[in-house]
C-alpha cells in the first residue's frame, strides 16, 4: 500500500464523501474495515484520501452503508478510477497546491459561477490585469513566480462549460493597472460575453437589493449536485467548502445577487459605457 505524499482535492473529496457515508450508516472505521477484511488504518488512509481505492471497493462500501443513489455511486467510481494526468501537474512543485487543486476542480467542472466584488474574476482576466494583480500581492512574488502565475492563469482560461459571472461595478471600476489595461480588459470582458456558453452580469452601484448577498465566491458544479464545491479565497490560498449544509447557502446566496443584477444585454451596455469613459 503505497501512501500519497499529497492527495489531490479531489482524491481527499473523494475520501471525504465515503467517510460521509459511513458516518451516516452509523458505522464506524473499525466496523467498515471488517466488512471490506481490511484495517482500521486503511479505512483511515482511504478516507484521508492518501491511498487509492478500487472500484469494487467503493461499491462494497456503498453498499454497506445502505447507499442507494447510484449517480452518486457511479460519480465516485470515477473519482477513484481517474488516472488523469492534466496540463496543471507542471506547476507541481512550482505553485502553491492550491492552484493546482483548482485548475483540477474546473476541469471536472459541469460548470462555474463565480460572484466577484473586487477584481474582474481570474477566468476573464486579460494578462496585464492579472500581472497588474499578482504584483499588487504581499510579500512582493519574484519574477520567475509572477511570470508562473500569469502563464497558469491564462491555461485555465479556456472555458468550455457555462460560466455565469455576476461583476460589481466596483470590480470594473477599480483600476488594478493603468487606464489602457482597463480598456483591454474591457473590451475582452464583452468579447467573452458573446460566448454562447458564457454570461456576464453586472450589480451597478444603484441597484437595490444587493448587500444581503454581498461575497466574492465561485460556485464550481460536480458531476453530481452532492459533489459541488465552493471555492473561497484565504490570505495563504484557496478554502473548498462542500458540506451540503454550506453548498445550499451558497446556492441561495447566488441566486440572490443574479436577481439583482443585470440581465446580460444591459451588463454589455453597462461595460460599454465604462468603457467610453476612460
Amino acid at each position: 500500500m503505497v501512501l500519497r505524499r499529497e492527495p489531490t482535492a479531489r482524491q481527499m473529496r473523494l475520501g471525504i464523501e465515503l467517510r460521509r457515508l459511513r458516518e451516516a450508516a452509523g458505522l464506524t472505521a473499525v466496523d467498515a474495515a471488517a466488512l471490506l477484511g481490511a484495517g482500521r488504518v486503511q479505512i483511515s488512509h482511504i478516507e484521508a484520501g492518501i491511498v487509492g481505492v478500487s472500484e469494487e471497493r467503493v461499491r462494497r462500501l456503498a453498499s454497506h452503508y445502505a447507499c442507494t443513489d447510484e449517480e452518486f455511486i457511479d460519480a465516485l467510481v470515477a473519482m477513484a478510477t481517474d488516472r488523469t494526468r492534466g496540463w496543471w501537474e507542471e506547476y507541481r512543485g512550482l505553485l502553491p497546491t492550491s492552484f493546482l487543486d483548482l485548475s483540477e476542480l474546473e476541469h471536472h467542472a459541469r460548470f462555474q459561477r463565480h460572484v466577484a466584488i473586487l477584481y474582474v474574476p481570474g477566468l476573464l482576466q486579460t494578462e496585464d490585469y492579472a500581472r497588474a494583480v499578482f504584483s499588487s500581492r504581499l510579500p512582493e512574488l519574484t519574477h520567475e513566480e509572477l511570470e508562473l502565475r500569469i502563464r497558469h492563469r491564462k491555461a485555465r482560461q479556456d472555458i468550455t462549460v457555462p460560466y455565469e459571472a455576476v461583476i460589481h461595478e466596483a470590480a470594473l471600476r477599480i483600476r488594478v493597472g493603468d487606464r489602457a489595461t482597463s480598456k483591454a480588459q474591457f473590451a475582452q470582458l464583452l468579447e467573452f460575453s458573446e460566448a454562447d456558453h458564457i454570461t456576464l452580469r453586472v450589480i451597478p452601484f444603484d441597484l437595490d437589493g444587493f448587500a444581503s448577498a454581498a461575497s466574492t465566491m465561485t460556485y464550481v458544479g460536480g458531476s453530481v449536485p452532492r459533489l459541488d464545491t465552493v471555492v473561497r479565497d484565504a490570505p495563504h490560498g484557496s478554502v473548498l467548502i462542500n458540506s451540503e449544509a454550506q453548498l445550499n447557502t451558497y446556492r441561495t446566496a447566488f441566486r440572490k445577487v443574479e436577481s439583482a443584477s443585470l440581465e446580460p444585454e444591459q451588463s454589455r451596455d453597462f461595460i460599454r459605457a465604462l468603457a467610453q469613459e476612460l
